[in-house]
């Protein structure tokens, strides 16, 4: 009988991860399994004091919380988190990253637009100023698609309503309002978006008006705005949006693709439902596939600050400067502070599915997660939502909860988002197409219709690097069009979700 599976991941490291389940008494790294330790959990091949730390990947994950033996489990039941000092090292790793020149970079077919963006999509937007406005949003939509006009414009994605749940009973001079409008103004101009039309109720806190004012913006034959009370209602309103639509149908579909450069790719990173095999496989593959994109001139965004929270010090010491560094620790003082203001605690993240698949503590997750930004030097941090001028790999603050982290992304510019999961984590992003990766090929299996790629085959023995360049292969091929599994499902209508920042008044 072949003993289970087990990894090692650092010669420094005082546990194993086990790739199978291991029975109790079962031998796994030369060592008899004291009791029974789950798929994608830990077990401890040395003994551990009380106090002393946990390591994985090399690293601080936990202390234990009573004697650990070799062989025994170990998870939230015998290890506690504590603060520890960490060397953050600013800069101490940065490079001059080199990039392939133009003639060598790979290539995809996108859209492109005024201002030098590229998009990979060709959507028609319906914002909303309020959630007063949301239902009215959801009728245009409907109504369009109900008719069938767009079977007559070929080169348009769909008509898709961005509704939330806000811009009402808010400072509108707080920091709340800030992200709003920041978050409103980048889906307006976000590449994938041929077409916008603005929707409000009238008396909201975020008016319209304002809105346009502040970012310079003008009626046009792409970029309509009514509210519904000057409109007239309901139904008047919903007709004059619809009309607004069918006007910019014919000029959204002018747009044709073209061949264009990776280097105009950027690119969202998110994980979410994740497990004990998210920083073994699909994590460390994406970043793998991030650092050819850097190397082929593109941007990769990492973003959910509570998720690398404890990992920071890896981010700081590839900073390109010391200033680079301290915004992102600032960002991180500004969470202990804000959760502490909430009666909340940093590791209230695992979540209880993360914990199932193994991860006991925010420090094991947020190394995993860190993963996803591959090795190369951290160019730029930038605020929720504000628009990524930094090429490379770089770092946006946000929350973990993914829908709320991703809107932040495709707000900063992203016309492409890739998906790690070791769960199953039901997700879409329009208007960018999301590319799910399953972190062990259970889930790839047993979720095949949402899945796109099997990042479990790591652990079978293909190579980080290989499983890279298939991730980086199948990019390509979704920005010049190909459908991702979340997709075809037809999921992104209500995953717009914008930070709620503040007291709702």
């Amino acid at each position: 009988m072949t003993n289970p599976r087990t990894l090692r991941l650092n010669a420094r490291d005082n546990i194993v991860v086990a790739v199978d389940a291991i029975a109790a008494g079962a031998i796994a790294a030369d060592i008899q399994a004291q009791a029974r330790v789950p798929k994608g959990h830990k077990m401890a091949i040395l003994p551990i004091a009380v106090g002393e730390p946990v390591r994985k990947f090399g690293q601080i994950i936990g202390f234990a919380a009573q004697p650990i033996a070799p062989g025994d489990w170990v998870h939230e039941h015998n290890v506690e988190m504590h603060d520890f000092a960490r060397d953050y090292a600013f800069a101490q790793d940065a490079r001059n990253e080199e990039v392939l020149p133009e003639e060598a970079r790979a290539t995809f077919e996108g859209f492109r637009r005024d201002g030098d963006k590229v998009g990979t999509r060709n959507y028609i937007a319906i914002l909303t100023s309020v959630n007063c406005s949301a239902s009215v949003a959801r009728f245009m939509a409907e109504e369009v698609q109900r008719s069938g006009v767009l079977q007559d414009y070929p080169n348009i994605d769909g008509v898709i309503p961005l509704v939330h749940g806000g811009g009402c009973a808010l400072d509108i001079k707080g920091e709340g309002y800030e992200v709003l409008k920041r978050t409103q103004w980048g889906y307006a101009t976000n590449p994938n978006v041929g077409g916008v039309v603005m929707v409000g109720l009238g008396c909201e806190g975020f008016q319209i008006a304002r809105w346009k004012e502040a970012y310079g913006l003008k009626e046009s034959t792409t970029f309509r705005s009514m509210t519904i009370q000057e409109t007239g209602g309901t139904k008047k309103t919903v007709m004059a949006g619809v009309g607004a639509i069918h006007d910019m149908l014919p000029l959204v579909d002018k747009a044709r693709r073209e061949t264009c450069l990776a280097s105009e790719l950027t690119l969202a990173l998110q994980c979410g439902g994740s497990d004990g095999y998210s920083g073994i496989t699909a994590n460390p593959a994406l970043g793998a596939a991030v650092d050819k994109l850097v190397h082929h001139g593109g941007t990769a965004i990492l973003s959910e600050t509570p998720e690398i929270y404890g990992a920071e010090h890896l981010l700081t010491r590839r900073a390109l400067n010391r200033e680079t560094g301290e915004k992102l620790v600032g960002m991180i003082k500004w969470w202990e502070d804000y959760t502490a203001r909430n009666r909340m605690e940093m590791n209230n993240n695992p979540s209880p599915g993360n914990k199932a698949g193994g991860l006991t503590t925010i420090l094991e997750k947020s190394l995993g997660a860190a993963a996803k930004g591959g090795t190369t030097t951290l160019t730029g941090v930038f605020h929720y939502a504000e628009p990524v001028t930094t090429k490379g790999f770089v770092f946006m603050d946000t929350p973990g909860y993914d829908p709320v982290s991703a809107t932040g992304q495709v707000a900063g510019g992203a016309n492409v988002l890739a998906f790690t999961t070791g769960r199953g984590s039901a997700y879409g992003c329009k208007p960018v197409p999301s590319l799910k990766l399953a972190t062990n090929s259970d889930v790839y299996a047993k979720m095949i219709d949402d899945m796109d790629i099997d990042c479990g085959e790591v652990l079978d023995g293909v190579s980080i690097e290989d499983k890279g360049d298939e991730i980086f292969a199948r990019l390509l091929d979704v920005a010049s069009g190909a459908h991702t599994k979340s997709e075809l499902l037809g999921y992104g209508d209500a995953e717009f979700v914008p930070w709620t920042i503040g007291a709702t008044m």
